[in-house]
C-alpha cells in the first residue's frame, strides 16, 4: 500500500531554481527496467542503524542487537539505502525524467519483506522501473518501483513517491488520493524520539547524498530555512521504534512498512511517535513534531502502517 504527498510545500525561490525541461510521462513509462547489481556488509547495516538513532544508550543490550556485528540484526528499512539507495539506483538517467532536484520531496514509501535482509549482500540485484507518474496539477508524482533478489530468491519490493513541484499540468492521469482515517481512540503505545542536530550528515554516508539535507544555501532554494532530514530516516527511525516497542525487538517480524510523508523533520527536533494495534498482525502509526505540536505543520508521517509475523 502506497500513498501520495497531498500537503503543498514552499515552491523554490530564487534566480538559483530552474527545471531542466518538463517531464515527458510516456517516455518514462516506455523505458526497459533497469537491472543493477547491489552489495553490502555488515559495515553498511551498522552505519545506516547508526544514521537512525540506534546505540542509545550505547550500553543497552537491546540497542546492540543493532549496533554489534557478533549479534547483529537487520531493520528491514536498511532496504531503502542497501548498495546505494533505491531512488540513488533508480533516478539518473531515467529516460524522461530530468528535474532539479530542488524541486523533489520524497512523497511516500512502502516496502513488502519477501524474507529477512541478510547482514550480508554480495549477489543480489535490483529491477527497477517507473511506475507511473501523476499529474497533481502543480506538481507530479514519479512512483518509481524496485524489485530486489539474491541467489536465494527474493528479497523485498518497493515503492517511492516522489513529489516533483512544478512538474505537473502535463495532462496526465491524476491518481487517486486515498487516505487512511486516523484512529478514534488512544493509542496503545507513544514513545519519543530525538534528532540529533548531525543526524542528517550522518544518515546521508549510507547513500542519499541531496545537498538539500546538509547545504543551507540550496535548502534555501528549494524554501526552507536550514537543510531538512532525509524522510526516509524519518521512516527508519519510526520502523525501529515499532520495532522496539510492539514487535519484541525482533526487526525480522516485518513483513510490510507504508507510510504517507506528509511534513518535514529539522535536525534538533523530537519525534512523537503513536501506536495502535490495529489488528493482531497489524499497527498503525502517526508520527509528529513535539515541539510544533498543537500547529498545522505537526505532522510528519500519516497513514503509517507496519504489518508483522
Amino acid at each position: 500500500m502506497t500513498f501520495v504527498l497531498t500537503r503543498a510545500f514552499p515552491r523554490p525561490s530564487g534566480t538559483g531554481y530552474t527545471s531542466p525541461m518538463p517531464i515527458d510521462a510516456a517516455k518514462a513509462l516506455a523505458a526497459e527496467p533497469r537491472t543493477v547489481p547491489l552489495s553490502w556488509d555488515h559495515k553498511d547495516v551498522l552505519l545506516y542503524h547508526l544514521g537512525v538513532g540506534a546505540g542509545v544508550p550505547a550500553t543497552d543490550a537491546a540497542e546492540l542487537r543493532y549496533v554489534l556485528e557478533d549479534r547483529l540484526h537487520v531493520l528491514p528499512s536498511f532496504a531503502t539505502v542497501a548498495g546505494g539507495g533505491m531512488i540513488a539506483a533508480e533516478w539518473p538517467g531515467t529516460p524522461g525524467i530530468d528535474i532539479d532536484l530542488a524541486a523533489v520531496l520524497h512523497g511516500g514509501q512502502s516496502l513488502t519483506l519477501h524474507r529477512p535482509i541478510p547482514v550480508r549482500g554480495e549477489k543480489a540485484a535490483q529491477t527497477s522501473r517507473i511506475a507511473a507518474v501523476l499529474d497533481k496539477g502543480k506538481a507530479a508524482v514519479v512512483v518509481l518501483r524496485t524489485d530486489v533478489a539474491d541467489a536465494d530468491g527474493p528479497l523485498w519490493s518497493g515503492e517511492s513517491r516522489l513529489f516533483v513541484r512544478g512538474e505537473g499540468g502535463f495532462g496526465g492521469e491524476r491518481g487517486g488520493s486515498e487516505r487512511l482515517e486516523a484512529p478514534a481512540r488512544a493509542p496503545d503505545a507513544t514513545v519519543e524520539r530525538a534528532v540529533r542536530e548531525d543526524q542528517a550528515l550522518l544518515y546521508r554516508l549510507s547513500g542519499d547524498r541531496n545537498p538539500l539535507h546538509a547545504d543551507p544555501a540550496f535548502a534555501a532554494r528549494a524554501g526552507f530555512d536550514r537543510p531538512i532530514l532525509h524522510g526516509l530516516c524519518t521512516y527508519g527511525m519510526t520502523l525501529k521504534a515499532v520495532v522496539d516497542t510492539l514487535l519484541d525487538g525482533e526487526p525480522g517480524r516485518v513483513r510490510s512498512y507504508s507510510t504517507r510523508f506528509s511534513g518535514v523533520v529539522f535536525p534538533g527536533e523530537t519525534l512523537r511517535v503513536r501506536m495502535w494495534r490495529d489488528t493482531p498482525r497489524r499497527v498503525r502509526v502517526a508520527v509528529t513534531v513535539v515541539e510544533r505540536e498543537g500547529g498545522n505543520d505537526a505532522g510528519v508521517l500519516d497513514d503509517t502502517v507496519v504489518e508483522h509475523a
